[in-house]
């Protein structure tokens, strides 16, 4: 049998997979198994930042593997330990907890945010507030903060807790935050799942002025804005929130399975021993891995996205079949005339590899595609939808 018939016979049929067997790759290109070449302008969901095979990144993760593997986490290890130090230093939060996913680290943000309102407030202050047309992840309790209906079905009863604020009516924060007895805020500067939308800079600020008049804690999920992809290091630098916590996960690990919980001066004391874990988290390879992912988000890499992203907006806004462009940075969202999933099928014919978000075509290339890859992936992009 081929690839795509023993996955087909033994995995678990939870994806609705395109009909392309990747098998290798460089960079921004990747290679199926009949040899034909794409551009990759959706980097593993906003995961493969650098590109695939980075020669840094993987030269970082195999000394580790030849150091030592896994350790748990009943002791110390330098790649977990100088992770947090970058991170960190890269944010100015104090403490962070390593899991391996961004569910996992939305699950972290959560239970702190409630064990903070408990130790400070006692009982009952637990309710967050979350918002419409957001996505947290596919726990139990991230489906049930993930503000979409359709999440809410098949796995009841979902976690109790969450109320949801519409970011298009204006005063909606407020009105939940004095109807329930809320502990926090939880929210994505731009909602990736949910049709890469972009908050606007008034209801972020209603965000704030909120969170401050109630003492309601400020959650930022950054797992898939985080680490670049909005030409900023987090999103939330972009428009002048301050978090209590950060979620990230995705492109930190540059290919392998990290998530991580940042908390700052604030919050950093709402966890302690016996209250949280994981046996992966803060593996040594992954962290080795991160370290040298984070390391090489500076100034120019972020100036790149930026320019890169200028670049995609300015040549699809208008354009035939475009009825607008959405997001931030490199993850943008592509209102069509045509039906995504048509314009995803006629990329992948043409050998460029787009994603969808709801009724969005999107786009999250690696950060530092070439130019001239670029140029030829949204030319494509631009022929298939007239």
């Amino acid at each position: 049998m081929n690839i795509k018939e023993l996955d087909n016979q033994y995995v678990m049929a939870t994806y609705g997979r395109f009909p392309v067997a990747i098998v290798s790759g460089k960079g921004s290109l990747l290679y199926d198994d009949e040899g034909k070449e794409y551009i990759d302008m959706g980097s593993g969901i906003a995961v493969n930042i650098f590109g695939a095979c980075d020669e840094s990144w993987a030269k970082a993760v195999s000394e580790q593997l030849f150091r030592v593997q896994h350790t748990s986490n009943l002791y110390y290890t330098e790649p977990c330990a100088k992770l947090a130090q970058l991170l960190c230093q890269k944010t100015g939060m104090k403490k962070v907890f390593f899991g391996n996913s961004g569910a996992e680290a939305n699950e972290c943000m959560i239970k702190a945010a409630r064990r903070w309102s408990h130790e400070k407030y006692g009982d009952g202050r637990y309710t967050i507030i979350t918002l419409k047309n957001s996505f947290h992840g596919r726990t139990i309790t991230t489906l049930a903060a993930t503000g979409q209906d359709k999440m809410h079905t098949d796995f009841m009863p979902f976690t109790e807790g969450f109320v949801y604020a519409d970011p298009e009516v204006p005063g909606s924060v407020r009105k939940l935050a004095e109807e329930n007895n809320c502990c926090a805020v939880m929210i994505e500067v731009v909602q990736g799942e949910g049709g890469v939308n972009t908050l606007s800079q008034a209801f972020i600020d209603e965000i704030k002025e909120v969170a401050a008049s109630k003492d309601l804690l400020l959650l930022v999920d950054e797992v898939q804005t985080g680490n670049g992809r909005t030409g900023a290091m987090y999103a939330y630098m972009n428009v002048g929130l301050q978090p209590d916590i950060i979620s990230t996960a995705k492109g930190l690990g540059g290919g392998l399975p990290i998530g991580a919980t940042l908390f700052s001066e604030k919050t950093q004391n709402a966890l302690v021993s016996g209250t949280h874990g994981s046996t992966f988290g803060g593996n040594p390879a992954c962290a080795a891995g991160a370290c040298n992912i984070v390391e090489r988000i500076d100034e120019e890499l972020l100036a790149g996205v930026r320019e890169r992203s200028e670049y995609i907006i300015r040549e699809l806004t208008g354009a035939e079949g475009v009825k607008s462009v959405t997001g931030m940075g490199l993850m943008l969202g592509i209102d069509t005339v045509k039906p995504a999933a048509e314009v995803v099928a006629a990329c992948r014919e043409k050998g460029v590899l787009v994603l969808t978000a709801k009724t969005k075509v999107r786009l999250l290339p690696p950060l530092n595609i070439p130019m001239e890859q670029l140029k030829k992936a949204v030319t494509v992009i631009k022929e298939v939808l007239k």
